[in-house]
């Protein structure tokens, strides 16, 4: 069997740790730029807020019904998720986490009145020890283990946990279900089983093998043995992502060179750190910068350059050398910039590399050292410590709009909470 644990509107969850007052009112967290809704309190969804919605077309009901809303603080959420996944992984040998807000626990065939139990107990130690209100599914496999938890939040009757420990009810759970809530169910593969007439989680278990495999390939065929309890998703699939990019539409427009490098040496950085942090190496780089495409009274330019390595890395200062070659390539005078990104792609091990014997980089081993150091630096004291020159400019226009930030109420003394 397996749990998954999923905080409940996370990053709503997190502000409302330390600001207790706002429980049960409608709250709302922004993107990147403070441009549109990324999370949103139940309270809020009820007023007709969504998800998505851009800020400046929903001011007038955020005013109207006294919507606090918060500027996303990811060093604040990213504290919260580490404070959770300590509680699960000190409890339970076997735990792979998903997302900020999501793990997987390994129940070893624990039977489904004992498991729910157990999980219960696990939800009201972690409200108890974080303030984060969770809900658990309970299942054979980790897609039906989804479907659990999807239920587990949409009916207070269960109390937060839902277990899927029978055919009687996994039957009812898919039935209910729509196909567009399954796990592993995108965008293009609804429009496809929309027009089969595959509305339900369970109409889709009903299809043919040979008609999912030629229509979805081996991913839909997956998903479709999970939902029918047939366990095929291995940890590694979860953990590995095969592309990693990261990207950001600036607070305000650069048109200076110096400023946009600084924002792709910002993004390579953090591009490495995540590489390093799962254990791999990318052997293809991409940046991409582009102006503001909805002034179009400005002149309009987006450029992207690709370069493919001669040895997989994940070392920050090599990838920040390719970066700037490839900057300077694409990048045109005379344009207002508004957005850049840096994508990694190619992605392995770290552990199988495949070596270059005109490779000009000397001493690969002592580098990874060295930033496993500084990785390790930066996780315990604060992102951003120890940083490159680049990136400690005091004037950063691209940074982004962060308007209604909380404070990093555990990352910062100067944040800490007075008591009166």
């Amino acid at each position: 069997m397996f749990a998954l644990v999923d905080c409940n509107n996370f990053f709503v969850s997190a502000e409302r740790v330390f600001r207790p007052e706002l429980r049960n009112r409608p709250v709302c967290v922004l993107s990147n730029n403070d441009g549109c809704i990324v999370a949103l309190s139940n309270e809020a969804k009820a007023i007709g807020l969504k998800r998505g919605n851009p800020m400046f077309k929903v001011r007038d009901i955020i005013q109207r019904h006294n919507v606090t809303v918060f500027s996303s603080n990811y060093s604040l959420y990213a504290g919260m998720s580490s404070r959770v996944m300590r509680i699960l992984t000190d409890n339970y040998a076997d735990v792979e986490i998903y997302s900020i807000d999501e793990a997987f626990i390994n129940l070893d065939d624990c039977p489904g009145e004992v498991a729910v139990a157990k999980m219960r107990d696990l939800k009201r130690m972690i409200w108890r020890w974080t303030g984060i209100p969770v809900s658990i599914g309970i299942a054979a496999t980790k897609t039906l283990a989804k479907v659990a938890g999807h239920y587990a939040k949409k009916f207070p009757g269960y109390e937060g946990v839902c277990v899927i420990d029978s055919e009687y009810k996994r039957e009812k759970a898919l039935q209910r279900l729509p196909v567009s809530e399954v796990w592993g169910i995108g965008r293009q593969f609804r429009k496809k089983l929309e027009a089969a007439s595959v509305n339900s989680a369970w109409d889709f278990t009903q299809m043919q093998e040979s008609w999912v495999r030629q229509n979805f390939g081996t991913i839909g065929l997956r998903t479709r043995n999970e939902l029918m309890g047939i366990s095929c998703i291995e940890a590694s699939e979860i953990d590995t992502k095969q592309s990693i990019c990261t990207s950001r539409s600036f607070g305000k427009t650069v048109s200076e060179k110096e400023e946009l490098l600084s924002s792709i040496v910002h993004f390579t950085t953090a591009c490495g750190q995540k590489l390093r942090h799962q254990h791999t190496v990318a052997n293809i780089l991409t940046i991409f910068i582009a102006t503001d495409r909805f002034k179009t009274e400005l002149p309009q330019y987006k450029q992207y350059a690709t370069l493919k390595l001669s040895v997989a890395t994940a070392d920050t200062s090599e990838l920040i050398t390719y970066a700037q070659k490839m900057l300077d390539q694409i990048f045109r005078p005379g344009f207002q910039y508004k957005k850049a990104g840096v994508v990694v792609s190619g992605i392995t091990d770290d552990a199988v590399v495949q070596q270059d014997i005109f490779d000009t980089i000397d001493n690969r081993d002592k580098r990874q050292q060295l930033f496993q150091v500084i990785d390790k630096i930066n996780a315990g004291s604060g992102a951003g410590t120890v940083q490159f020159a680049i990136q400690s400019q005091k004037e950063q226009r691209w940074t982004s709009r962060r308007e209604f930030v909380s404070r990093n109420y555990l990352s910062d003394i100067n944040g800490l909470l007075e008591v009166k």
